[in-house]
C-alpha cells in the first residue's frame, strides 16, 4: 500500500481538474479565434454583407486564452510535483496562498468581459 495514498490521490484529482480546465481554456481560445476567421471569410463570399469588425480584438483575446490555458497547464504540473514532494515529506508546511490562483482567475474574468464588449459592439455594428 502506498503511505498517505488518499492525499497523493487528492493531489492527483486535483491535478486532472485544473488540466481539463486548461484545455477547456485552451479550446474557447482557438474556437473564438477561428470562429472569427470563418467570419471574415463568409464575409468574402457574400457581397451585401458587411465585413466584421474589430476582428483583430477576437483573434488577440482567442490568443490570450490560449497563452492562459497553457500556462495554467504547466503551473499545474509543477504545483502536482511540488504537492507530491511536500505530501512525502516530514515535516508539516504551510499551504501555498492562492495569489496564483486569484490572478488567473481575475485574467480570466477580464479576458471575457473583453469578449462580451467586442460581442456587443460587433452587434450593434451590425444593426
Amino acid at each position: 500500500m502506498i503511505n498517505r495514498y488518499s492525499d497523493h490521490a487528492a493531489n492527483e484529482r486535483t491535478f486532472l481538474a485544473w488540466v481539463r480546465t486548461a484545455i477547456a481554456v485552451v479550446a474557447f481560445g482557438f474556437l473564438i479565434e477561428r470562429f472569427d476567421l470563418f467570419l471574415r471569410f463568409a464575409a468574402r463570399d457574400m457581397p451585401h454583407a458587411a465585413p466584421p469588425a474589430h476582428t483583430g480584438a477576437a483573434n488577440l483575446i482567442g490568443i490570450l486564452f490560449v497563452v492562459i490555458g497553457l500556462a495554467m497547464i504547466i503551473i499545474a504540473t509543477l504545483r502536482f510535483f511540488r504537492t507530491e514532494k511536500e505530501i512525502d515529506a516530514p515535516d508539516i508546511k504551510l499551504a501555498p496562498s492562492g495569489r496564483l490562483d486569484l490572478t488567473l482567475s481575475v485574467l480570466l474574468a477580464l479576458l471575457g468581459f473583453a469578449l462580451l464588449l467586442y460581442l456587443v459592439s460587433a452587434i450593434l455594428q451590425t444593426s
